[in-house]
């Protein structure tokens, strides 16, 4: 039975991935002019659905960024080296002989900034021939399932996010980690960046008004609380967050662009495709201060 199909738009067709979040497009050419008319689609079906993504792409680097700037500012990742000739994009690229993924654990982009991107585009160059699928949460359904008790104590907490050495990685650096493990993620120094911020654990969508369970890895402790006090009560909620009827699965294919909100989104990155090749053009928009 095919996926129920969403009328309401008038210049492509969504068909929904899974009954929580995400939704495929299709009838969209990103290499030609993008309306005003048509991005506000986009920006409807974003919303609607958190995870789009964009089937049957073939563009350009620079093609790429027009779109992404549509949306707003670039935002560099402050510890990943961008292409050479592109440097506000990532080439997130895993070699046969490469052991790591990037992006394998569960997160929300750049969590640790003191404004987090706000939304992300994926662009497949080379995918596996099975495999390399992208596993996404919905962190309003998150929040709206906690018992009103949780709900009042998320509300008054605050987390510290950091973006190196996190105690997932038993204190290794980015560096320490990548330089043995993957070939092709050249990590830089970010110099006077803030890589380690305080944020609420209960987020509110600047867009949508709606809460969020604002949770990833980059989550070390709770503000005010030591790293053995926070423990519990932050297990707790990392795994509620990632519970299988708020996730949906984005399975690649070469030219599908795939463009998620990490105001309300967590991702993992599944490494299940030893020796083979997966490319990928990532570009981060600049967002906002979480509130």
């Amino acid at each position: 039975m095919n996926a129920p199909r969403n009328a309401q738009y008038r210049h492509f067709e969504v068909q929904k991935i899974a009954g929580s979040m995400g939704a495929d497009i299709t009838g969209l050419d990103l290499s030609q002019e993008v309306t005003d008319e048509i991005l506000s689609e986009i920006r409807a079906a974003l919303l609607d659905n958190l995870v789009i993504c964009i089937r049957d792409q073939n563009i350009t680097p620079e093609q790429q960024l027009a779109f992404a700037r549509r949306w707003g500012d670039i935002h560099l990742h402050p510890f990943m080296q961008g292409m050479e000739e592109y440097p506000e994009i990532l080439a997130i690229i895993k070699r046969p002989t490469d052991k790591k993924n990037f992006g394998g654990s569960w997160h929300t982009d750049q969590m640790f900034s003191p404004s987090p991107a706000m939304g992300t585009m994926l662009y497949a160059k080379e995918v596996p021939s099975a495999g390399g699928d992208t596993m996404f949460a919905n962190l309003y359904l998150a929040y709206e399932s906690l018992s009103d008790g949780m709900k009042k104590i998320a509300d008054q907490l605050y987390t510290v996010c950091v973006g190196d050495n996190f105690k997932q990685a038993d204190g290794r650096s980015r560096k320490d980690r990548y330089s043995d493990q993957m070939t092709d993620m050249k990590v830089k120094d970010p110099g006077n960046v803030q890589t380690t911020s305080i944020h609420p654990l209960v987020r509110t969508h600047p867009e949508t008004g709606r809460k969020a369970l604002y949770v990833g890895g980059h989550v070390q402790r709770f503000d005010g609380m030591t790293d053995e006090e926070s423990e519990p009560l932050l297990n707790y909620f990392m795994k509620h967050a990632v519970r299988p009827e708020f996730t949906c699965r984005v399975r690649w294919a070469n030219g599908t662009l795939t463009f998620w909100d990490n105001r309300c989104t967590e991702h993992f990155a599944v490494n299940d495709y030893p020796a083979e090749t997966r490319i990928m053009h990532r570009i981060t928009i600049c967002g906002d201060k979480p509130f």
